[in-house]
């Protein structure tokens, strides 16, 4: 409990807490759009907040250390002297988090020649002297031995900075078993190896507390050593000036030589332009928010004393319009009114309750309307007019809710625009995931939300489809506004027209054969039980296949085996490194684990494509359409994109997949070589543009160039090194990459790629022009202008560095592809439509689309999906598109 007469003194160590929040967060989910990395920043300041809310202290300060040298290493050059090198992302947000700190108006300290641990010792001591309770926040144990009945430690657990763990006189002798001023003594005996400080030899803590409790402090320890028997006793006799060096170096300086007093550090109001500017600049809108609320005394109601309360109040929330209800014709009205003040469209948001519409909310900019929706009543027939026509709508998160206005039987048409996605092509990385989000980050305001430990939400503390509407309409422009104008035309002429034709997919699903799937999981169970037993066999005992900690016990104990990668946790056993170790030692009970790992893995992917079948026969996946930087979709609940095509196993799951009875047959179309093909246009390379345009096999007219022979004298392992060569190197494939995946010498995989680059020079040039021009703007760009951000191109870590290069390399044949792949969809969809065919399009696999057809549709479907598909982008080659038709997925390949 605090003293509340006393003021309390705030003392931070800036640089220890930074480091620990910058571990504690993810560096690729915090930067901002120019690429600085901003996630030690948010962390630090996240948890001091909370601080000033929670201690309101009366004065406060940050310290930081200027550099790693200080009197301690002139004293003793290895000290500290084990820590690598700082993080390069870590180190230009020191800087960026004191301008935030100053434009708070918190005192910042640093000292040269001391560490921020001495500035905390001195503020301590003298806070101490003067009458405050004194709270010292620091990630550094050293600062143990400040705490008194005066100064209390708040030290952050292991999780980083989030949770702080209060330090006391009484808990330190409860962790530790010695007062706080004796814990220096433990750490000279011990070791400080974060220090780069040797204790003494086979002297642990518990051993130290013990001498501690004889002798009182490490002098009296040190004057009893000849008492003390063992190999421990003739340790500390023999490493003495170890411990002796140690207690000198960890005892902190209390009175270093500050420009401040501690009345200098009262707490001040914010500068509340310096505050938003800097927070502006670090794209912290939550924090920002915070701030300005704590500044104002709104935190808990109570905390104005935490930062004083003249500073300029937070920018006003605004409220949504309170909606009305509306039915016949004053709804129709309403719409007819609205739709002339809107003419970007209306906000729309459906409230789905099972997969069904169960409320609407309909916005303007200044009036919302809330249907109460009750599927068949007439009162809803101006709205659902409205719904089916093409005038511009506004919805957030739209698939899902066109997939419920599909299932209640209602008729949608007129999507222009939705915020998530148009987010996300902006931020491919998509921080922001939610309206919620969105509205935080382009408005700067809070969607009201109740407080979720609450199982009823108060009244009009959740906002409902009006309020979700009125936020999508504001948000819309402010995301297009940021949009360049390549990314606006891609997300109008490709994304949008996506969103209703995937909600369509997924309502209609895909019909499966529930008994064959049944049967294969049987079958496969079957096949691992015999293989783990015969595993068994091998070793003479049985083992937990499935645990790393078990099989690095067999493999590398009892078997002997070559050590794999090296990780936290021992050695991996991960499929790949297993693969290779059999290859290299082959060993019976490895080929038995990597059967059965096979075996397992297909049962798994056959059990969830079984439960994920509905009542009517049909699995409904959820296509992600964004969320992939590279434009890609996914395929969840189940995954349908996963199913090995290869392996006679996987192709007996396809054949489960099947047209249902109402329908005659499959028909599966896919591009062939695509990413070939768009390297051969984004390049220009004669040679490859030629092998297309010609109509030959790829590979082989690849493999004569290489290897200068004849087309018919290209051996299938010659084809098989080309192939794997010219997709490995749109992938960043270095020599020992391509020298691995095709068991060759590395000399042989070099000089392999020299010939292939002596011949099709145009696509060296082309894939170093990619990560050269990425330098320079920042990101890539796909055929259609899909932008991929790259912030770490120009990082000074060559592992970051070379990472970002690698994918890079490939992200506008990869984004390309997909931007092709959603245009033929929706192209094919609308002649579909158009054509009056009953065939339906059910399913999308990377480069491939599977379709349902209706007796006697066959040929003209084909037609229209080899037109449609072909011509969904205009190469410099043409767009081969191989199609097939059969009663399973299996039977259709081709």
């Amino acid at each position: 409990m605090s003293d509340p007469v006393k003021p309390t003194l705030l003392v931070v160590d800036g640089h220890s807490l930074a480091f620990r929040a910058f571990y504690a967060l993810p560096v690729d989910s915090f930067s901002t759009r120019d690429g600085q990395h901003t996630n030690a920043i948010h962390g630090f300041l996240s948890m001091l907040l909370l601080l000033l809310q929670n201690e309101r202290p009366t004065h406060l300060a940050v310290a930081f250390d200027i550099s790693r040298f200080s009197f301690r290493t002139r004293e003793y050059e290895e000290y500290k002297g084990n820590r690598g090198e700082t993080p390069p992302e870590f180190k230009g947000q020191v800087p960026l988090l004191q301008d935030a700190l100053r434009a708070m108006n918190i005192t910042v300290l640093e000292k040269e020649d001391f560490e921020a641990d001495d500035i905390l010792a001195t503020l301590a001591a003298r806070g101490e002297a003067d009458g405050y309770r004194v709270l010292v926040v620091s990630g550094d144990r050293d600062t143990i031995q400040l705490v008194n009945d005066d100064v209390t430690l708040l030290y952050p657990n292991t999780q980083g900075v989030s949770q702080l763990k209060r330090y006391d006189t009484a808990a330190v002798i409860e962790r530790y078993g010695v007062r706080p001023e004796q814990y220096p003594d433990i750490a000279a005996l011990v070791g400080e190896t974060s220090d780069n400080l040797p204790g003494i030899t086979k002297v642990g803590e518990k051993t130290a507390v013990k001498w501690l409790g004889l002798y009182g402090d490490l002098e009296g320890i040190l004057e009893h050593a000849d008492e003390i028997k063992g190999v421990v006793g003739q340790n500390l006799r023999d490493q003495k000036e170890n411990a002796i060096r140690n207690r000198r170096l960890n005892r902190l300086v209390r009175d270093v030589e500050l420009d401040v007093a501690i009345g200098d550090l009262e707490a001040r109001p914010i500068d509340e332009d310096a505050v938003r500017e800097i927070f502006g600049r670090l794209e912290f809108r939550t924090l920002l928010d915070r701030v300005l609320k704590l500044a104002a005394g709104e935190a808990n109601g109570s905390a104005a004393e935490s930062v004083a309360v003249e500073a300029a109040p937070a920018a006003p929330v605004v409220a949504a319009p309170v909606s009305k209800s509306l039915l016949d014709e004053e709804l129709a009205k309403w719409l007819e009114r609205a739709v002339a003040a809107e003419p970007a469209g209306l906000g729309l948001h459906v409230d789905v309750v099972g997969g069904q519409v169960a409320g609407v909310g309909i916005a303007t900019a200044t009036e919302t309307v809330r249907l109460a929706w009750q599927p068949g009543r007439r009162d809803y027939e101006p709205f659902e007019a409205w719904l089916a026509s093409t005038a511009p709508k506004i919805v957030t998160d739209a698939k899902p809710q066109l997939e419920a206005i599909a299932r209640s039987g209602l008729e949608f048409d007129g999507l222009v625009v939705d915020p998530l996605v148009a987010g996300w092509l902006m931020r491919p990385n998509l921080q922001e995931k939610t309206l919620v989000d969105l509205v935080d980050r382009y408005l700067g305001e809070k969607v009201p939300q109740s407080d979720p430990a609450l199982l009823v939400p108060e009244d009009g503390a959740d906002a409902g489809a009006p309020e979700f509407a009125w936020y999508s309409l504001r948000v819309a422009p402010e995301v297009l506004r940021v949009l360049p104008e390549e990314t606006r035309r891609l997300l109008a002429d490709v994304e949008m027209p996506l969103v209703p034709v995937l909600a369509a997919m997924e309502v209609r699903g895909v019909h499966v054969d529930r008994a064959r799937l049944t049967e294969l999981s049987a079958e496969l169970g079957a096949r691992a039980t015999v293989l783990a037993q015969a595993a068994f066999a091998e070793i003479g005992r049985e083992v937990n296949l499935g645990s790393p900690k078990q099989l690095q016990e067999v493999l590398f104990d009892q078997l002997g085996m070559p050590k794999t990668r090296a990780t936290k946790t021992g050695y991996t056993t991960d499929a790949s490194a297993l693969a290779d170790l059999q290859e290299s030692n082959p060993h019976p009970f490895l080929g038995y684990l990597l059967e059965h790992r096979d075996a397992t893995k297909l049962r798994q992917i056959v059990d969830s494509l079984e439960k994920a079948i509905g009542a009517d026969g049909r699995i409904h996946t959820t296509y992600g359409q964004i969320g992939a930087a590279t434009g890609r979709m996914s395929s969840n609940d189940p995954n349908l994109q996963n199913i090995p095509v290869r392996t006679a196993d996987g192709r007996r799951i396809r054949e489960a997949f099947r047209n249902a009875p109402e329908y005659s047959e499959l028909l599966t179309a896919d591009y062939s070589q695509i990413e070939m093909r768009i390297m051969a246009h984004l390049s220009g390379d004669p040679g490859l543009i030629e092998a297309f345009n010609a109509g030959e096999d790829l590979h082989r007219f690849v493999g004569a160039r290489v290897f200068s022979v004849d087309p018919a004298d290209v051996t299938p392992l010659m084809r098989t090194k080309v192939k794997a060569m010219s997709y490995g190197l749109a992938y960043g494939l270095s020599a020992f990459g391509l020298s691995k995946q095709l068991r060759i010498d590395r000399a042989e995989a070099t000089q392999l790629m020299k010939e292939y680059f002596a011949r099709f020079g145009a696509v060296r040039d082309y894939l170093r022009g990619v990560v050269e021009q990425a330098k320079v703007d920042g990101y890539t760009e796909t055929i259609f202008g899909r932008r991929r951000p790259f912030p770490d191109l120009n990082s000074p870590n060559r592992v970051l560095r070379e990472n970002a290069e690698r994918a890079a390399l490939n992200s506008p044949i990869q984004g390309s592809a997909a931007d092709i792949i959603k245009i033929a969809m929706t192209q094919t969809e609308r002649a579909i439509a158009e054509a009056g065919l009953r065939s339906r399009m059910l399913m999308q696999v990377h480069d491939e689309l599977i379709f349902e057809v209706v007796d006697g549709e066959g040929d003209a479907l084909e037609q229209l999906v080899r037109e449609h598909m072909g011509s969904a982008a205009d190469l410099l080659v043409p767009l081969d598109v191989q199609v097939g038709r059969g009663a399973s997925w299996d039977d259709a390949a081709h």
